[in-house]
């Protein structure tokens, strides 16, 4: 795993790929990387400008690219299930399916369209949805299904008695909470295709410290100059490319070989940037009585029932 890059993908043509959040940072990067592969890849978001402009950046570096975007803003569960069904209409089976899109540790709590605390609704919720409104065509190609998680997974806690911060709100804790959460579905997900039959591969990866617009949008945002000037400095210091930190998720859709309930990550110090590889998974990710409270909980508060209950003695 020493040099793994781009170049090491394997031939994705005839493949359908989608990937939340693909308008810019990590996401635009890992709809480069599959569609220089040959993959034909959805580029969904919620900004029409933002998608025409990542079209035509693909379309500069692969002139043969089979791109599109597609409105899906993950703040709201209409229009994730709008995204879905047409998805579903067109009856294609999807190959690969990557739940990047996200937000960070915003300084004030916020509420998404449906009421969800904006972090948990946005980065996890709204993922759980969408992939158990795909899970016909997911299924129907034995695909791979990667779920974005952090390094801030490490210090989360999955609030099963207040998933959605009404008190106490902080965060950092509930960026963190909503990685652990991307983590911990990635790993139920695996644990309830074996259980079903499904034959997806449903792993997780994480983009160390990557260079993007996440904590320009995030923790940036109201800090005073000195954090605004130091944060910055931290990321070319600590952290590495937006395409260097899509190299794990690309690694995760792609590398021939890969189980279900894997993670990956960058390889150097701390796992904050590097080559990829496998990345370290948590022991509270792991917890599989928590995995099955969780979705439970989500299946609940997104009125998505994704089929095949797994018995809690399989926990």
């Amino acid at each position: 795993m020493a040099s793994w890059t781009t170049r090491d993908i394997p031939d994705q043509s005839g493949k359908l790929a989608v990937v939340t959040g693909a308008t810019g940072g990590l996401g635009l990067e890992t709809a480069l990387g599959l569609a220089g592969a040959g993959a034909e890849v959805i580029l969904s978001g919620r900004n029409p400008a933002k998608g025409r402009t990542a079209e035509e950046t693909i379309r500069q570096q692969h002139k043969n690219a089979k791109v599109r975007f597609e409105v899906a803003d993950l703040a709201s569960l209409a229009s994730t299930t709008n995204f879905a069904d047409r998805m579903l209409a067109a009856g294609r089976p999807i190959d690969i399916l990557v739940n990047n899109a996200g937000v960070m540790a915003l300084r004030e709590r916020g509420t998404t369209a449906d009421g969800f605390e904006t972090q948990f609704g946005t980065n996890y919720l709204s993922h759980f949805a969408l992939t158990g409104r795909l899970l016909p065509l997911l299924t129907a190609a034995k695909a791979r299904v990667v779920q974005l998680s952090s390094i801030a997974h490490r210090a989360g806690k999955i609030r099963l008695d207040d998933l959605n911060y009404k008190q106490g709100y902080k965060p950092f804790p509930v960026y963190q909470q909503s990685k652990l959460a991307m983590l911990m579905f990635a790993i139920e997900l695996d644990r309830r295709s074996t259980a079903n039959g499904w034959g997806l591969i449903s792993v997780a990866s994480h983009p160390g410290i990557a260079r993007t617009d996440l904590v320009a949008n995030g923790p940036s945002v109201g800090a005073n100059v000195v954090i605004r000037t130091a944060i910055p400095i931290a990321e070319r210091i600590l952290g590495h490319s937006a395409a260097a930190g899509a190299l794990p998720t690309l690694m995760a859709a792609t590398m021939p070989g890969v189980k279900g309930g894997q993670y990956f990550g960058p390889q150097g110090w701390l796992e904050l940037k590097g080559v990829p590889g496998p990345g370290k998974i948590e022991k509270q990710a792991l917890d599989a009585g928590v995995g099955f409270q969780l979705w439970e909980a989500s299946e609940r508060l997104t009125g998505v029932t994704i089929a095949g209950p797994r018995s809690m003695k399989s926990a």
